[in-house]
């Protein structure tokens, strides 16, 4: 299974709409539990960034797709990078 991290940033109409921003994560869950898509993970978030998620599927089109889906309902803006573990990334290194 791979892991994804996505840094999510509200756009103008999600931080008029902040009071729902929970709201809207329960319902993400739900929507990526039917996708086949886990979440380790939806952090709210200070800074640079609203908010993380840590994604984890045995397809990165389901997180594409999943992502997709999250953006165009037009709240938040996401930038997804996979992510490993140490004994992940030591695998890939030695090859």
């Amino acid at each position: 299974m791979a892991r994804y991290l996505s840094l999510l940033k509200f756009t103008p109409q999600g931080a008029a709409q902040i009071t729902k921003s929970t709201r809207r994560a329960h319902a993400f869950a739900k929507a990526a539990a039917k996708a086949g898509v886990t979440i380790e993970g939806q952090y709210w978030t200070l800074g640079a960034n609203d908010g993380v998620l840590i994604l984890e599927s045995d397809s990165e089109a389901k997180v594409l797709r999943l992502l997709a889906d999250l953006g165009a309902q037009g709240n938040v803006r996401t930038e997804t990078v996979p992510a490993y573990t140490d004994a992940e990334f030591d695998g890939i290194l030695k090859g």
